[in-house]
């Protein structure tokens, strides 16, 4: 089963650990930071569970279509909110159970002062089927 993790900047059902944002980091724990997701995921190809993963910048728009001839409709980019997605990575692994170890153990990557930031993350199956369809 392929499931997709979304790091999110400060969102969740509860507040993670009290975290300043990145941005706010010294240059050594944001390296520690990447150091870590990197060794993560190198780790993931050694056991043929890693997918794809990718870091998102922080700008960016909501946009919708607006009607036949006429030009999207943007919103944003809203920086601030909780829900604003900092990155993803795609796994590929034997169970949901795998999947919940995994991204429990990529939510420990250290943050200030090297404290793991207990980040929420999102885990969502790939759809493999047209839901509702029983053929």
């Amino acid at each position: 089963m392929k499931y997709l993790m979304l790091k999110h900047y400060r969102g969740g059902p509860t507040p993670a650990v009290d975290s300043p944002p990145m941005d706010q980091w010294t240059p050594e724990e944001v390296d520690a930071h990447m150091t870590y997701m990197s060794d993560f995921a190198k780790r993931l190809v050694e056991t043929g569970e890693f997918v794809d993963s990718q870091a998102l910048s922080a700008e960016g728009a909501f946009v919708r279509h607006d009607g036949e001839g006429r030009p999207p409709v943007t919103d944003g980019p809203f920086a601030e909110t909780k829900d604003l997605i900092a990155g993803w990575m795609i796994i590929d692994v034997e169970s949901w159970d795998r999947a919940l170890e995994l991204a429990g153990e990529l939510s420990a990557a250290p943050g200030a002062g090297g404290r793991p930031i207990h980040e929420w993350l999102e885990v969502r199956p790939f759809l493999t089927g047209v839901p509702g369809n029983t053929e």
